[in-house]
């Protein structure tokens, strides 16, 4: 018995291609936004906490001990907070994709997966976080929707 396979053969071998690829992870990134569907969020603003994984071949940056060869998670930091407290929108899914396609601008990055985290969101019980995990891969040099879905045990929320 064989087993089915799904999706296209350019998502399984890039599915394949990024399992076997190094990562660099950046996580609890806090910044303050203005993002949310309420205008109290608009005005006051809030808190959000931001993970982001990237798979890229590492093995010349290391080789050579050359930060030009990998993606500098410094930058990367800087950049992905000015998105955070750049422009409001109304969804954190929004804010998530924006920040993921900012992680795949660099063209060594093959795939990207961010969580956007607001732990202060307006929800009337008692919660430790909301979160929205976005993933993307680059199939052929261009961005693939993948697994745009809320991770394992978290939940979206809406606003």
């Amino acid at each position: 018995m064989g087993s089915a396979v799904t999706g296209s053969a350019a998502e399984v071998a890039s599915q394949s291609r990024a399992t076997s690829l190094d990562r660099i992870t950046l996580s609890g990134l806090r910044a303050r936004g203005y993002h949310g569907v309420l205008a109290a969020e608009r005005d006051l603003g809030q808190e959000f906490v931001v993970d982001a994984t990237l798979w890229l071949d590492l093995s010349s940056a290391a080789f050579h001990d050359d930060v030009t060869r990998t993606v500098h998670y410094g930058e990367l930091a800087e950049t992905l907070a000015g998105i955070v407290t750049g422009e409001p929108v109304n969804l954190i899914e929004t804010l998530a994709d924006r920040l993921v396609r900012a992680c795949l601008r660099d063209g060594r990055v093959m795939r990207a997966e961010v969580t956007v985290h607001k732990p202060a969101a307006p929800i009337a019980v008692p919660f430790a976080d909301v979160a929205v995990t976005i993933v993307r891969n680059r199939v052929d040099g261009v961005e693939s929707v993948t697994a745009p879905a809320a991770a394992a045990g978290v939940v979206t929320d809406g606003g």
